[in-house]
């Protein structure tokens, strides 16, 4: 895609900055193997078998050193949407926030060795479940992971620690080990990480949620609200 030259100069500049590299650094540019944009510090030659870092929000740039991006920044973009999708689905957005945290440090093009994608990283097995189109779009991947964490809390009467559970290790896990946390330090880990993160959940006196199921385009869509339905 053309890009202004100005908006060019503008990126490199913004990912130099980011790179922290020395005030008075040249800054090469080349394209790997796979097309990307790679930016450095150094000539190409020096560094032909170099590894490079990925620059979030820029999945077609590397750079030869890690960018730094404070997390805070990261998650405060995709703000609204969790609020958004958290109160859609009756959960607390500080537990959807805590699972993003933890399963992506708010990087929307993460991908893991099993295959899971996205912000709240989700396994393929989701993705079809709730017709997700493009993982790696967060108003997507936040609708996906909010519905189902919610679809775990119903399953598990509400419990964060087994619906956490079941998101790390599977519902089956979960079930086998006689629905409690399974005793894999990974997933233990998981768990306690999120519950820090999180905080635990403010009981509110009288407050009862409702269950409502619309129909859109065949596909089921399941909302919650603390108002009666008609």
């Amino acid at each position: 895609m053309y890009r202004p030259k100005f908006l060019r100069i503008a990126l490199l500049a913004a990912i130099a900055a980011a790179i922290a590299v020395p005030a008075r650094a040249q800054i090469y540019t080349w394209r790997d193997e796979q097309g990307n944009l790679v930016l450095s510090d150094t000539k190409q030659a020096a560094h032909a078998e170099l590894h490079t870092f990925a620059v979030p929000e820029a999945p077609a740039v590397r750079t030869t050193r890690p960018v730094v991006v404070e997390e805070r920044d990261r998650a405060a973009q995709f703000d609204g949407l969790i609020v958004q999708h958290a109160q859609t689905n009756g959960v607390r957005a500080e537990l959807v926030r805590a699972v993003m945290q933890v399963e992506s440090a708010f990087n929307q093009y993460a991908r893991s060795p099993k295959g899971a994608l996205g912000l709240m990283q989700l396994m393929p097995a989701t993705i079809r479940q709730f017709g997700v189109r493009n993982p790696f779009n967060p108003a997507e991947n936040i609708r996906a992971g909010v519905a189902y964490l919610r679809q775990l809390l119903d399953r598990y009467g509400n419990d964060e620690q087994l619906a956490l559970a079941a998101y790390n290790a599977g519902p089956g896990a979960v079930d086998k080990h006689g629905t409690t946390v399974p005793p894999y330090k990974e997933t233990r880990n998981y768990v306690s990480k999120i519950g820090k993160i999180a905080g635990k959940p403010e009981p509110v006196a009288g407050t009862k949620l409702y269950r409502t199921v619309d129909i859109v385009d065949g596909r089921e869509i399941v909302k919650y609200t603390d108002k009666k339905p008609d």
